[in-house]
């Protein structure tokens, strides 16, 4: 049996564990939270280094993928560094070719439109989702100024995107993590300032997309019937979504005994199928892998 394990910076409220058949072998894959401990975190990694077949990195991005550009986040690679011989893995590979099939996927089923209002909380962290919603002709409000920053700035455009990505980058993946996204006990919590400020980039969207913590800690109330796309996601997270007046939740990954896992746990168990150096892999080889595994977004109906 394969063992997959994701640590992650995140709440351990929301630690999971199950065994599951993939390509006919048997898997362990368990999410372990350090409640945003970041010297938790590097102990964690040590202890499961040789022990385990690949370790996945929640809440918290290694790489930002740009275009061509790739970005590494400081406290990311800290956390990389830990370990000296499993492949640690933290999603951002597998979004950028998973994604941008969800989109066309949800394309095909007529649940993504040209000219549908959407909002990205955060696209940065996402780039493929990002670029392929505009390549569909989707009206994007790229959120990244106005709820990292608190800055009324909307993006329209993946070049505008990109040339704002330039220009930030290269300082903000040098600042501590916790500055950039909510981990441990701010992930339970929302910000009610900018829940306030901002509500109306929720309300006239037709999609809210990008990374569930970030889309929860900005949601206001009375939704109206809204798809979410997004990754990770448990019980207690629909119902939140339900009493916000949700529509239609979308997650882009698989869901095992009641909650969908994160990229970077996917990402992990490919790397472990493969059993290829993770920098030998293609993007290519996680899209063959993806058609054997039958990888299809779950879409489900909330109010």
């Amino acid at each position: 049996m394969k063992k997959i394990v994701s640590v992650s910076l995140g709440s351990s409220k929301r630690d999971h564990r199950v065994q599951v058949e993939l390509l006919g072998e048997q898997f362990d894959i368990s999410r372990l939270g350090t409640d945003g401990n970041f010297d938790r975190a590097l102990t964690v990694l040590g202890e499961l280094d040789g022990k385990v077949d690949a370790i996945g990195l929640g809440g918290i991005d290694v790489y930002l993928y740009v275009g061509e550009k790739r970005f590494a986040i400081v406290d990311g690679q800290k956390l990389v560094d830990a370990v000296k011989t499993t492949p640690v893995l933290d999603g951002s590979g597998l979004k950028n070719t998973l994604e941008r099939e969800t989109v066309r996927a949800l394309a095909g089923e007529g649940l993504i439109k040209k000219d549908m209002g959407v909002l990205m909380v955060s696209s940065l962290d996402r780039f493929g989702m990002a670029e392929a919603l505009y390549e569909m002709g989707c009206r994007m409000t790229y959120g990244d100024l106005i709820f990292t920053m608190g800055m009324t700035y909307p993006i329209n455009t993946v070049e505008e995107l990109a040339e704002i990505a330039d220009k930030v980058l290269p300082d903000l993946v040098k600042m501590p993590f916790h500055m950039l996204y909510p981990t441990g006990k701010k992930q339970e919590s929302q910000d009610e300032e900018k829940v306030r400020r901002f509500a109306d980039y929720y309300h006239n969207a037709d999609v809210v997309a990008g990374d569930f913590h970030l889309i929860r800690r900005f949601m206001p109330d009375n939704m109206k019937g809204q798809l979410i796309l997004t990754n990770t996601t448990t019980a207690a997270d629909v119902d939140f979504l339900k009493e916000k007046g949700v529509g239609t939740l979308v997650t882009t990954t698989p869901a095992y005994e009641g909650r969908s896992f994160g990229t970077n746990v996917f990402e992990a168990a490919m790397v472990a199928i493969l059993e290829k150096p993770v920098e030998e892999i293609q993007p290519q080889d996680y899209l063959d892998l993806m058609k054997k595994l039958n990888f299809k977004p779950r879409i489900q109906t909330i109010n």
